[in-house]
């Protein structure tokens, strides 16, 4: 007797990618990339109100500062100028985002929140927003000072 050939049926297999993974506070755990995209990967799974936080810091840097770099690095978005490196990053806590400006203390007004290396400074912006206009004077000014390079 002879055996039928099993017919082959193609199926299309759709992947999802999956979600990143939540760390320590709700931040997400994202592959080192360059780019905007894994920056907007960053973002998109940044958790509950942070998540709009996030949008707005993004927003805010590339509508003030066209010619940002973007990455990711140790789980979080990092901005920066070819040449000068990194004027900026943020990272999520449980109750707030961290805004960390690596040359924060050559800013005016100095961002609010002192670091163990008087050159950083950080901004803690908690659910009820933070001062927008204040904001984009402190990332023009970084934008143009000699930042961080890892």
């Amino acid at each position: 007797m002879k055996k039928k050939a099993a017919k082959k049926i193609s199926k299309k297999v759709v992947r999802k990618s999956p979600k990143p993974k939540l760390l320590s506070g709700g931040n997400p755990q994202i592959a080192k990339g360059d780019g905007d995209e894994p920056v907007q990967a960053y973002i998109s799974a940044v958790p509950g109100w942070k998540k709009e936080v996030a949008r707005n810091l993004d927003k805010l840097i590339t509508q003030h500062i066209p010619t940002v770099n973007k990455a990711v690095k140790w789980n979080s978005p990092f901005y920066g100028m070819e040449g000068k490196g990194w004027f900026l990053g943020f990272h999520v806590f449980t109750k707030y985002v961290k805004v960390t400006f690596f040359n924060g203390g050559s800013l005016k007004p100095l961002p609010p929140v002192e670091a163990k290396h008087k050159i950083i400074r950080y901004l803690h912006i908690y659910e009820d927003g933070f001062d927008d206009a204040q904001f984009v004077k402190w990332i023009k000014q970084a934008s143009k000072l000699q930042g961080w390079k890892p």
